[in-house]
Order: structure tokens, then sequence, then C-alpha cells
């Protein structure tokens, strides 16, 4: 493929500052001209490209460090919480973490072509699924500007075109990891429009591409209650949606206490802003050092909201009310119950949580497979931490969010989530009259 063919138009300018739906209907028309150049591209090409992306966000650390800047200085100054703050933020670290997440996935597998299984009709028809791209996905993203780089990585890798929508609190750090991108595609010889970023912060764009049935096969939305639940009921679009992080661990009778304590520590206070972050906590009453376990958990400098057992466990901690068992903090507050046993809590489990992640701390492994058997959600962990949440921790490379419904994908979306199939039968004349 040579450069000629991966060299990007640029939208007429004109069309950049019209209302959002012919915007993203020309938007649209490239990516589908890319994603088909990019279902036809060897597995090494891809990764070539993406390897060369990665160089590139490296090569404009300080650029994207000082665009971060100026988003969060002004989402300082408009009162962005802590929580979202800190998903904005980026440093030295975070930009060599975001590129390294790039090659990691130029390093992984390729879905494209894979044939998930294969079967001989006793006409002797021969049948296989085989793996294909989406086409051209949306995504549509809150805050955290590393997602430019995680979900555009993951659509080429997977051979789907990317339009991509940034929230305004972070437009000058997007637009500079896919300017970034988008100069390493194109010098690989992979074309460029791959990988578009809505240039507008005008939200009437994300109506836009909610309406472009049959020009954007796939919506994802990343970000919070408001956006998903804007997508969920605006879309014409499938979508692929995340919802809260309502997450549990749940710390047995039997549970070892150096373990729990370490476990719980971890699930809510690594990174309390993140989706995987341990929201409840829930302690079998039978549980010996629940006491001891709630003041190591504010000792940590969490917030600690607890039922009345808990309160009367430990006198210094706010009561907890209704709403606390539904709410997704995203920060340094925890709420706690006491249940009865392993039953008691997969019913909390399964009346305020959200499908997303929920660990038990437990020696007796009946009661441990127990519970991973009978909560449902995208991801059940054993002795770990809900931060674990994440393509990779998973071993998937980068993510493009955990998904929590029961259709195409569930838990971290990596590349095969990004592919659908499509049958392929060999025949030698068969027919059926």
């Amino acid at each position: 493929m040579t450069n000629d063919a991966a060299a990007p138009q640029a939208l007429p300018h004109a069309l950049a500052e019209t209302s959002p739906d012919p915007l993203i209907a020309a938007m649209a028309v490239r990516a589908r001209g890319a994603a088909g150049v990019l279902a036809r591209t060897a597995t090494a090409a891809k990764a070539r490209g993406l390897r060369a992306a990665a160089a590139a966000i490296r090569a404009d650390e300080a650029a994207i460090l000082r665009a971060n800047a100026q988003d969060t200085e002004r989402a300082a100054a408009a009162g962005l919480s802590g929580a979202m703050l800190d998903r904005l933020r980026l440093d030295e670290a975070r930009v060599a973490a975001t590129a390294a997440g790039v090659e990691a996935v130029a390093a992984l597998a390729d879905p494209v072509g894979q044939v998930i299984d294969a079967t001989e009709r006793p006409n002797g028809l021969r049948l296989q699924r085989v793996r294909v791209p989406i086409g051209v996905i949306g995504i549509i993203f809150e805050s955290r500007p590393n997602v430019t780089a995680d979900a555009a990585a993951l659509c080429v890798m997977a051979g789907n075109a990317a339009i991509l929508r940034g929230g305004s609190e972070a437009s000058a750090s997007n637009a500079t990891i896919h300017a970034a991108f988008a100069r390493g595609l194109a010098g690989a010889g992979l074309p460029a429009d791959a990988v578009q970023l809505v240039p507008t912060a005008d939200r009437a764009a994300v109506g836009a591409m909610l309406r472009a049935e049959g020009a954007i096969d796939l919506v994802v939305p990343r970000g919070g209650k408001g956006l998903v639940a804007r997508v969920r009921a605006e879309a014409r679009v499938p979508v692929l949606a995340h919802l809260d992080g309502i997450n549990h661990v749940y710390v047995d009778a039997s549970a070892d206490p150096a373990m729990a304590e370490r476990v719980v520590r971890d699930a809510k206070m690594r990174r309390t802003g993140i989706c995987g972050a341990m929201e409840t906590l829930l302690i079998d009453r039978g549980y010996a050092r629940s006491a001891a376990l709630i003041e190591a958990l504010a000792a940590s400098g969490c917030e600690v909201r607890g039922d009345d057992v808990a309160c009367a466990l430990v006198p210094g901690i706010a009561a907890a009310d209704d709403a606390d068992w539904d709410t997704e903090y995203l920060d340094a507050i925890c709420s706690v119950a006491m249940v009865a046993g392993v039953e008691q809590a997969v019913a909390h489990i399964a009346a305020h949580g959200s499908h997303h992640t929920d660990a038990i701390v437990a020696a007796d492994a009946q009661v441990a497979e127990r519970f991973l058997d009978e909560v449902d959600s995208a991801i059940v962990l054993w002795n770990a931490s809900t931060q674990f949440a994440d393509g990779g921790e998973f071993g998937l490379g980068a993510e493009i969010g955990i998904a929590t419904g029961r259709l195409h994908a569930r838990g971290p979306v990596a590349l095969e989530g990004l592919t659908t199939y499509k049958w392929v039968g060999r025949g030698t004349g068969q027919v059926r009259g």
C-alpha cells in the first residue's frame, strides 16, 4: 500500500463549521472507505501502523502535556470534580502508558479471519463462521484523553474505522493525541481517515452520530450515567453500553483477615475515580474481624457509611441512607452492609449492583464458587481486587470499555468484541431443488 493511498483528505472548513448532521455524514463516508482498506490489510501492516502511531505519541509528548495542562486548568476553573480531574490529567507516565498501550494492541493476535467453528453438512457443503470487522464504529467518551489512542488502536487492529467524539473538557488533549496517531498511521501507509476526531464541541454532534443509521455500524458510549442514558434513549444505531460501576466486595466469614484488608483497601482506594473501584463493602456477620476491617478502610482516608449493624460495630462512621446502596461515588466514599452469609450478599448485589464487577474474599471454595456462579455481573472475582476490571490486566491490551449488557460482548471489550462474523460456505455444486 502506498502513502498516496493513505493520505487523508482535509475536511472542508465550511463543513466543519456547519450543522453536525452533514459533518458526521461526511466523516462517515470517509470512514467507510478507510474501513474497506483496513478490512483487507494484513496483520503485520496494521501492527506496523500502530507502532508508528505509538512512536508519534511519544514524539509529541511535550505538546500533549501542554494541551492537557490547558484542559485541566480550564476544567478546574469550571468546577469539575476531583475524580473527573484525575481522569482528565496526564503526566509523563500516563503519556508513556498510552503509547505502550497502543504497542500492546499491535502485539495481540488479530481476530480478523479467525475461524470460530466449522462443520460439514451431510450433503458435503462445508460451513465456517469467520470473524470480520464490524465496519465504522462511533465512540463517544468523556474526560480520559487516553481513550483517544486506546479506542483508535483497538478499532484499527480489528479492521474497523473509528469516529471519535470526546468531551469538551479534554478537547485540546484529544486533538493533540489524535493528530499524532493519524500522522503515525499515514506514515506507515495506512489511511489516516481510519481514525477521525469530531472537530466540534457542539453537543448536537452526539445526536448526529446516534442518528447515523447505516453510516455508523455501532456506537460505544464511555462516560457517566447521563451520557449513557442519552445514548440509549436516542440511538438509532446499535449500542454497546457500559452502565455504572456499582461494584461490591463481599468478605465471607472464612476470609483470611490480612487478605481481606489488602483486597478491600486496593479495591476502594487504589484509584477511587475509575469504574472498577469498589463502592459497597459487604461483610458476613460471622466474620470475626469486621470492626477492624471497617476501621482499616476508614484509616486509609475513606469516608465510610454503614448500615445499622456496621454503625453499632464502629460508632464513628456515618449512617448510610437508601441512596447510598445505588450510588457510584467515584470518590473516597464507601457504603458498608453487614449480611447474613453469601445468599444475602448475592441478593444485595442483585438488588443494587450494575452488573459490572463484583468480588468475594473467602477461604471456603464452595462458598466462593457459589458466589461466582450466582452473581450476574460481567466480571466476578475470587480473592482479587475489583480494580482488575481492565482490559490490560486481562491480557487484552487496551480496552474500549466494560460492557455490562448481555448481547454481543461483555466485560472488557477489546479486539474480539469489535468484530462480528459471517458464514462462509464452500460447496461442490449442491442445490436444494
